[in-house]
């Protein structure tokens, strides 16, 4: 790649992170990860960048498990290059959070657990598996590459879920709030003046995490429980009232009793049911506190959804934001489906569960790398072609209408090829002189 490359520009913005001889490493690493196919090893990251002779190759595993350099430090700064490719000015920014299992087996990796599989259970049957489940929060971006409504989800925070060993005496309750406010902590310190918007699924419907995100002026969308306690704001309290002032007013009908009330008024809305075309939708909103004895009251707006043909379950969703509306709350909601792309266009593309690492700081790098590498590939592809006229691959047979990240990741790849650019002979101009070094390593990756 010459210094001139649209990918070396972004690159460049994080040497400041490493040092010399980290950086070139690094590169190298990066590079092989890239242009691998199947199993994301060290290894097979030098075999693609033709260093799988070198006598010292054990300088590259250091990078992950010995070498100096920070990983929050690399997701601050991949957060800002996605705010400057793809968020306007003064806008806002929507993060979606989740958690995914990585299976990985092994009795010398420490924080290996055994949790519920997601991927292979269902409502009848539920599968767990051993593993490492990591909390990753995500941007969601619309790009001119795909202009989908759900758009890209890039990774720019993932974290270990820290069920380890050395927190054992704390209850699951804790350590999922901890690493969750952690998470969103440093955002908010990075960001301190852009609207945030959390958007959880039902794991993250939690009271004392709506306060703390309204302390820190996030937004928090996220499930609702039809059965929770809510109240109306409490009366004015006049001048010579006697006693503690009240929390919270009168207790209002659980959004179950709302459901079933046939006097309920419903509106009808046309949603882009995600991605899959219109649908229609019948909501009902209103605001309220949501209060459990011992904490504070939380005001949030409800709202509750049902399917006009009775073909899927009622929902019922919060906001930390009463002045949003029903359907900006719903379509916000929805953007959460894009996270769950990411993790599977990760495992089918990246590699994820492919890596052989063991030592604790090795497993903390890997993984997060990966999944910021995701987001890394769709900055090149985006830098590669402004416009997102990138080629797609077509076949006679279907006709692609937006690009996926496979169409990114090939782009990408064919620019670290050098875009193929051989001479030819000059004798007869079909025949390309390709070099036997870059020949070897075209042969071990498609073979291999």
């Amino acid at each position: 790649m010459s210094p001139s490359d649209p990918i070396i520009a972004i690159l460049a913005q994080f040497q400041p992170l490493f040092t010399a001889p980290t950086w070139k490493k690094m590169m190298t690493l990066l590079t092989g990860t890239i242009l691998a196919r199947g199993r994301r090893t060290v290894t097979a990251a030098l075999w693609q960048t033709g260093h799988h002779l070198d006598s010292n190759f054990s300088r590259f595993h250091q990078v992950l498990n010995r070498a100096r350099w920070s990983p929050l430090e690399l997701s601050r700064h991949l957060l800002f290059l996605i705010m400057e490719s793809f968020i306007q000015a003064g806008g806002g920014i929507d993060i979606v959070i989740d958690e995914t299992l990585e299976r990985r087996w092994g009795a010398k990796i420490s924080k290996r657990g055994h949790y519920r599989d997601s991927a292979l259970s269902s409502r009848k049957r539920s599968v767990s598996s051993p593993g490492l489940r990591w909390i990753v929060m995500a941007v969601v971006v619309t790009l001119p590459l795909d202009p989908a409504t759900l758009g890209f989800a890039l990774s720019v925070c993932p974290g270990n879920d820290p069920r380890s060993q050395r927190e054992a005496g704390k209850t699951s309750q804790d350590r999922r709030h901890a690493s969750t406010s952690d998470g969103k902590r440093g955002s908010r310190r990075w960001l301190p003046t852009v609207p945030i918007k959390l958007i959880g699924d039902t794991a993250y419907s939690i009271l004392e995490l709506g306060l703390h995100c309204v302390a820190q002026h996030v937004t928090l969308i996220a499930p609702f429980r039809l059965d929770s306690v809510i109240h109306q704001s409490p009366e004015v309290r006049t001048k010579h009232t006697i006693g503690r002032p009240r929390v919270v007013g009168k207790r209002l009908p659980s959004l179950e009793t709302v459901l079933n009330d046939p006097k309920t008024v419903w509106q009808r809305i046309t949603v882009d049911w995600y991605g899959e075309g219109k649908r229609a939708l019948e909501i009902c909103t209103a605001t309220a506190l949501w209060y459990r004895y011992g904490s504070d009251p939380l005001p949030i707006r409800w709202v509750l959804t049902r399917d006009p043909e009775g073909k899927r379950p009622p929902k019922a969703l919060f906001s930390t934001d009463q002045s949003q509306t029903a359907e900006e709350i719903v379509l916000d909601f929805m953007k959460r489906w894009s996270l769950e792309t990411t993790f599977e266009e990760s495992h089918a593309h990246l590699g994820i569960e492919t890596q052989r690492q063991w030592s604790d700081l090795a497993i903390e790098r890997t993984t997060p790398l990966l999944f910021g590498l995701y987001s890394l590939v769709t900055l090149f592809g985006q830098a590669l072609y402004p416009d997102g006229q990138l080629p797609l691959k077509q076949a006679a047979w279907y006709h692609k209408q937006a690009a996926t990240f496979r169409d990114v990741l090939a782009v990408v790849r064919r620019q670290l090829w050098g875009n193929f650019t051989f001479p030819t002979s000059p004798t007869d101009p079909d025949v390309v002189l390709v070099p036997s070094s870059t020949l070897a390593r075209l042969a071990h990756a498609v073979c291999y």
